[in-house]
């Protein structure tokens, strides 16, 4: 790997300062240039199967911050998608599809998925080719939970009631979907590697709906044995786990998944990331909106994270993603903080 992307360095436990700096959703509604291509492409489905304009969207925020990290520019959903069920995203509605039946978990095709994502491994190759080389680029996919949280209500829920009544009523088959979205993510997974991702992240962001139980067997199982699948072909790639909302479940999660980063919500308190911090890098973890507040509430919070976190192996991140409200100016001025801290 490259000696000189300073995330990488944050990932084999390192502390680096100022630390390595990159958001969540960085490539978004936020920015007007964003907004343009968007336009250009015509769905949000056509832009992440674009490669000129997947790339041209990834490298925005880069261009404009230079941020340290650049992320593939997709969705969790093209995994589904790629796997013959319809995906539509609407304006105000979000992302769209048909619930997915029992009967039908069996009959997921697999046989043209990486043909289907082919464009998504064209963007990845051309991005690292035209990333500065002290950009670490990253690949990602959703969690099996997550992504199965949509195909089974068909769009997103405040509880994801729909899943978990799924998951209790037909274990087998629940399990069954797991199982596929577990390969199929992991097999995307390496291709993205193949293709030139330095380091690949996992987003369950609906991890925090869920039981003991159900964590155990829905989230951290499936999760591990993606890193399973991955570690076998590349044992040394990096990988980030999100399970946003998990609460008291972070260290296990850790510990039982393999993940070398763990990605923080904003609500994990920064003394429970400090001891998360001891075994290993931890990513994250401000409130997006104390970036959408800017002023004080912005520089309290980036100095409360630095200031916990800033003399161990952090790389600094939003808990979540960017929201389209943030101004510009917030985010040049939380860079111009982080990037300050010594």
């Amino acid at each position: 790997m490259p000696e000189n992307r300073i995330m990488l360095d944050v990932l084999r436990s390192k502390t680096v300062s100022p630390p390595p700096l990159w958001m969540m959703r960085q490539a978004g509604r936020y920015l007007p240039e964003y907004r343009e291509t968007r336009r250009r492409a015509g769905s949000f489905l056509d832009l992440c199967y674009d490669p000129d304009l997947a790339v041209e969207v990834t490298l925005q925020p880069i261009e404009r911050f230079g941020f340290d990290a650049s992320i593939l520019f997709s969705d969790i959903l093209v995994v589904p998608h790629a796997l013959g069920r319809d995906v539509r995203f609407e304006e105000g509605r979000g992302p769209l599809l048909t619930p997915i039946a029992v009967t039908e978990i069996a009959a997921l095709d697999g046989e043209t998925f990486h043909v289907n994502l082919e464009p998504v491994y064209e963007t990845v190759r051309r991005l690292r080719t035209k990333l500065p080389d002290q950009t670490t680029l990253i690949g990602f996919c959703g969690a099996p939970w997550t992504v199965a949280t949509y195909m089974i209500a068909g769009h997103g829920t405040s509880d994801q009631a729909p899943a978990r009544l799924f998951a209790y009523r037909e274990p087998a088959a629940f399990l069954q979907l797991l199982k596929v979205l577990a390969d199929h993510s992991a097999a995307y997974l390496l291709r993205q590697i193949e293709a030139g991702a330095d380091v690949v992240q996992i987003f369950d962001s609906w991890s925090g709906v869920l039981d003991e139980a159900s964590f155990e067997a829905f989230c951290v199982r499936p999760v591990a044995e993606i890193v399973r699948q991955v570690r076998a072909v590349h044992p040394d790639i990096p990988i980030i786990g999100f399970p946003k909302g998990a609460g008291a479940h972070y260290q296990s999660y850790r510990q039982k998944t393999g993940v070398t980063g763990l990605g923080l919500d904003w609500t994990v308190p920064l003394t429970t990331a400090k001891e998360l911090q001891r075994d290993g890098a931890v990513q994250g973890n401000l409130d997006p909106l104390r970036l959408v507040a800017g002023g004080k509430a912005l520089s309290d919070g980036v100095d409360a994270i630095l200031k916990a976190l800033g003399d161990g192996p952090l790389i600094f991140n939003l808990g979540h993603g960017i929201t389209p409200e943030t101004p510009i100016a917030h985010v040049e001025a939380m860079v111009k903080l982080v990037r300050a801290h010594r």
